[in-house]
C-alpha cells in the first residue's frame, strides 16, 4: 500500500460532510440535490462518499506514480481532471516519454522561467516537436514535483527541530527533578530553589549564547570587536537581555536594531516573537537587512577603490567603462541575486570635488527631504519608510534605513524608476564616510511569498566621501543598476546604457552645481551681474518660487506620482507625445480648473550647448516663443545660482503689442552642468511678483510651468539618426519640450478635443521654429 494512503486520515461523518460542501466539484450538486430531495440525504451521502473515496484513491495513486517519475514523462491526452468519475469510467492513460534532448531543453527553460506564458510554450513546443499541451503538462508536473521535494525537506527540518525541542524538554525536566546548588555543586534542597528560578537560570544560559552571537554580528557591523559580558552580569534578577547591556554597547535604543534584542523574559509570561501581518518574522527580516547592507557596503568600497581591469578608461571619450567580466570574477555572488531575464546592466563611476564637508553631505543623504532638495531634477519623490538604526552615539555611523524613491530622466520616453532600497551609512576612518543603497526586492519577495514584478533593480550604489581642506570634500560616486530595456524608447537607450541618464556623472554634476549655488547664496557679496535692487528676502522668495516651478515642470514631464495625472490616448496626437490632465482645486500655487500637460522628445543634429544657449537667450526668444509678442524680451531681475552664466533665476518682461495692453512678466530658471541643461518658465502676475520681490510669501503665486530639457544623445561620435550608414555622423542632442496650460477654469468641466489639438499644435510649431532657427529642420 502506498505511503500516502497510509498517512491519509480517516474522516468522520461530520467532517466528511463539511469537506464535501467545501469541495468545488461537489458543493453545487449536493446543495441542489439536498434542497430538492431532503429525504434522500443518506443515499446522496453514500454515493458521494463512494465517489470521493474512489477519487481520493485515484489521486493518491496518480501522485505516487508521478512522484516515482523523474519529471520527464507527460500524458498525451487528459491531465487527470478532464473527466467526471460519476459519468464516465476512467479511460486508460497513454504516456509519452520525452527524449533526453527534450528533457534537457525543458529543464533548462524551467530553471530560467518556471511559469512560461503561452507564447513561450508555443515556441518551445515548435522547437522540441511537442504539442503545447504536452509542454504545459510537463511544466505543471515539474512544479508539482519541485513543491513536493521542498515540502519533504521542510518536514524533515521540522522533525529535526521537534526532536531537538523534545530532547531539551527532557533535559529540563531532568534538571528540575535533580536540582544542583550553584555554590557547592552538590544536591540542593527543593525548597531552596523555586521552579521560577530554575527557569530563569536556564533562560539566562540561552540568553548568554544569544548575546555572544549578537556581539559577533555587532563587531562586524562596527568594524571593531565587541566583547561579551562576564557571567556575573547574567545573574538572576535581570529579567531580559536589554537590562544586561552596558551603556557603551551600541545595541540599545540608539542603535535601533530590533533583531539584535531578543524578546525580554518576564516572570509568568512566555516568549513571544514579533511578526508582521504576513506571518514573516520581523526580527528575521531586519537581520537579513543588516547582512545585505554589510555586503552592499563591501561591494561599493571595492567598486569605488578598484581601477583597472574593473574600470577601463576609454581612449576616445576618456570616460571609464565598466568591465562586467571582471566584476563577475571579483563579485562571484551578487548580494541581491542574479540578473532577471530581459534586464540589462548599467554601471558608472565619477569623482569630483564638492563645496561641502563629509558630515554635512552624509546628513543630507540620510534625510529624504534634504536628499530630494539636493537633487531636484533627478528625484521625483522620496520617503523614509522605516529607520532600522539611527546611528551610534548620536552620529550617522551605522545608520540603516528603508527608503523609497522615484528617479527620473526628463523625458516622457523614459519611464520613472520606482525603487525600494536600504540606505546604510558607515564611517571608515576619520573624515571618510560611505553611504550605500541596495534594492530589497529579493528579501521582500521572500517575506511576501510571491514574486514582485519589477522594471528596475538598484545594485550596491552610492558614494565614498573624504574630507579635504577649507570645507571641501572629494566624492567618488558609483551607480550600478539593472533595468528592463524594452520599456525605454530607442532614442534614449544609448544614453542610459552608457550610464549618462541615471549614472554617477549626473549625480556628481548635480551635487557640485547645487553646492555651488548654496555657497553663493550664503555669501555676503553679490555677483557683479546680479541686480542689487532685490533684497535678501526677495531673493529667497524668488528662488523658492522658481524651485516650485521647476519641480512641477519635472512632474509634468515624467508623470511622477507627485500629481495625479490621467493619461489621454488622443487619436490626433503623435505616439511620442504624452498628453495628460489633472484637476487643480485646492492648491493656492496653481490656477483652479483643468490642467493639460503635453510633452515630447526629439533628436536634433546640434550640440546640447548650442541648443541651450539659443533657448535661454532672451533676445532670440521671439523666434520660438508666442508669449514674446514677436519682439525681444527684457531682463528685469537676475539672481545668479553659480559661476556659469547659465545657472540663474531671472524675471523677463515681454513688450506690449500696443499701448493699451499691459506688459507680461515671465519667471524663468535655467541650469546647466556636465549631464544636461534645463530651461523652465511660466507667466506670472505682476502684482504678485512685486510682493515676492519685496520678500513676501511666494506660495500664493499661481503659475503653470513650461520649458525644455536638453541632454546629450549618448553617441560620442555618432548621430541619433544613424540608420543610414552613408550619411556623415554628427553629435546631437535630445530635446524635451513640455507645456502645461489651463484649458478650463472650472474643475468640473470636461476636456474638449479642441484643447488637445491646441496644445499638440503648440508643441509641433515650437519644435519646428527651433529647428528652423538652428538650421537643422532636415
Amino acid at each position: 500500500m502506498p505511503s500516502s494512503a497510509i498517512s491519509q486520515p480517516r474522516l468522520s461523518t461530520p467532517t466528511l460532510v463539511k469537506s464535501m460542501f467545501n469541495s468545488s466539484g461537489l458543493s453545487l450538486a449536493l446543495q441542489t440535490n439536498l434542497e430538492a430531495q431532503g429525504g434522500d440525504m443518506k443515499r446522496l451521502m453514500a454515493e458521494n462518499f463512494h465517489q470521493t473515496n474512489n477519487g481520493l484513491r485515484r489521486n493518491r495513486e496518480e501522485e505516487e506514480h508521478e512522484s516515482c517519475r523523474s519529471g520527464s514523462d507527460n500524458m498525451d491526452g487528459i491531465s487527470g481532471d478532464d473527466f467526471d468519475a460519476a459519468d464516465n469510467p476512467p479511460r486508460k492513460k497513454r504516456y509519452h516519454r520525452h527524449t533526453p534532448q527534450q528533457i534537457q531543453e525543458l529543464e533548462s527553460m524551467f530553471k530560467e522561467c518556471p511559469h512560461p506564458d503561452e507564447k513561450q510554450r508555443l515556441e518551445l513546443s515548435k522547437r522540441l516537436c511537442l504539442e503545447t499541451r504536452q509542454v504545459k503538462f510537463w511544466f505543471q508536473n515539474r512544479r508539482t514535483q519541485m513543491k513536493t521535494q521542498l515540502e519533504r525537506h521542510e518536514n524533515s527540518l521540522l522533525r529535526q527541530a521537534n526532536d531537538k525541542l523534545r530532547a531539551e524538554n527532557m533535559s529540563i525536566r531532568e534538571a528540575m527533578r535533580n536540582p544542583m546548588c550553584s555554590n557547592c555543586g552538590g544536591p540542593a534542597i527543593i525548597s531552596e530553589i523555586s521552579l521560577e528560578e530554575q527557569h530563569l537560570r536556564i533562560e539566562n544560559a540561552r540568553l548568554k549564547d544569544e548575546l555572544d552571537r549578537v556581539c559577533t554580528l555587532a563587531g562586524k557591523f562596527l568594524g571593531r570587536p565587541i566583547t561579551s559580558l562576564p557571567n556575573s552580569s547574567l545573574e538572576i534578577g535581570f529579567v531580559g537581555l536589554n537590562n544586561t547591556l552596558p551603556s557603551t554597547m551600541p545595541l540599545g535604543q540608539d542603535f535601533g536594531m530590533v533583531s539584535m534584542s531578543p524578546p525580554s523574559i518576564t516572570r509568568g509570561t512566555s516568549m513571544v516573537t514579533n511578526t508582521n501581518s504576513n506571518g514573516f518574522d520581523r526580527s528575521m527580516e531586519r537581520s537579513m537587512f543588516l547582512e545585505l547592507a554589510l555586503a552592499a557596503m563591501d561591494e561599493l568600497v571595492k567598486m569605488a577603490q578598484t581601477n583597472e581591469p574593473l574600470w577601463i578608461r576609454s581612449v576616445e571619450s576618456g570616460k571609464e567603462i565598466f568591465n562586467h567580466e571582471e566584476y563577475t570574477r571579483i563579485i562571484s555572488t551578487p548580494c541581491i541575486g542574479l540578473k532577471p531575464n530581459g534586464f540589462v546592466s548599467e554601471a558608472s563611476r565619477e569623482s569630483g570635488v564638492v563645496i561641502i564637508n563629509s558630515l554635512a553631505l552624509v546628513e543630507t543623504l540620510m534625510d529624504s527631504n534634504r536628499w530630494s532638495e539636493m537633487f531636484p531634477c533627478v528625484i521625483a519623490r522620496s520617503s523614509t519608510t522605516e529607520v532600522i538604526s539611527s546611528g551610534i552615539n548620536g552620529t550617522r555611523n551605522g545608520a540603516l534605513q528603508l527608503m523609497q524613491a522615484e528617479l527620473q530622466v526628463l523625458s516622457p520616453l523614459v519611464p520613472v524608476r520606482e525603487v525600494s532600497f536600504l540606505r546604510f551609512c558607515k564611517q571608515h576612518a576619520e573624515g571618510v564616510w560611505a553611504v550605500v543603497d541596495v534594492s530589497i526586492d529579493t528579501i521582500r519577495e521572500t517575506s511576501a511569498g510571491a514574486p514582485t514584478f519589477l522594471t528596475c533593480r538598484r545594485l550596491p550604489s552610492g558614494c565614498v566621501v573624504q574630507d579635504m581642506p577649507n570645507g571641501y570634500s572629494k566624492v567618488t560616486w558609483v551607480e550600478h543598476a539593472e533595468y528592463e530595456e524594452s520599456q525605454v524608447h530607442q532614442l534614449y537607450r544609448p544614453l542610459l546604457s552608457l550610464g549618462m541618464g541615471f549614472g554617477a556623472q549626473r549625480w556628481v554634476a548635480t551635487l557640485q552645481r547645487q553646492c555651488e549655488c548654496l555657497a553663493i547664496l550664503m555669501s555676503s557679496s553679490l555677483p557683479s551681474r546680479e541686480h542689487s535692487a532685490i533684497s535678501a528676502g526677495g531673493r529667497r522668495s524668488m528662488l523658492k518660487l522658481a524651485h516650485r516651478m521647476t519641480n512641477n515642470f519635472c512632474a509634468g514631464v515624467c508623470a511622477s506620482t507627485v500629481h495625479k495625472w490621467n493619461k489621454l490616448n488622443a487619436g490626433n496626437v503623435g505616439e511620442d507625445v504624452r498628453v495628460m490632465t489633472r484637476k487643480s482645486v485646492d492648491d493656492p500655487g496653481e490656477p483652479p480648473g483643468i490642467v493639460l500637460s503635453a510633452a515630447t522628445s526629439v533628436w536634433l543634429p546640434a550640440s546640447p550647448q548650442k541648443v541651450f544657449d539659443f533657448l535661454r537667450n532672451e533676445k532670440l526668444r521671439s523666434e520660438w516663443d508666442i508669449l514674446s509678442n514677436g519682439g525681444p524680451m527684457q531682463e528685469m531681475a537676475h539672481i545668479a545660482k553659480g559661476h556659469d552664466h547659465g545657472n540663474c533665476v531671472s524675471l523677463l518682461r515681454a513688450s506690449a503689442i500696443n499701448s493699451s495692453q499691459s506688459s507680461m512678466l515671465i519667471l524663468q530658471e535655467t541650469s546647466t552642468d556636465a549631464s544636461g541643461s534645463l530651461v523652465v518658465y511660466a507667466p506670472v502676475d505682476i502684482p504678485a511678483m512685486h510682493v515676492v520681490m519685496n520678500g513676501g510669501d511666494s506660495a500664493y503665486v499661481a503659475l503653470l510651468p513650461s520649458g525644455f530639457a536638453v541632454l546629450p544623445d549618448g553617441h560620442s561620435n555618432g548621430s541619433g539618426n544613424h540608420e543610414d550608414a552613408s550619411q556623415p555622423r554628427v553629435s546631437g542632442s535630445l530635446l524635451t519640450v513640455a507645456f502645461q496650460i489651463l484649458v478650463n477654469s472650472l474643475p468640473t468641466a470636461k476636456l474638449t478635443v479642441e484643447s488637445v489639438e491646441t496644445v499638440n499644435n503648440l508643441i509641433s510649431c515650437t519644435i519646428q521654429k527651433i529647428k528652423v532657427a538652428l538650421q537643422c529642420e532636415s
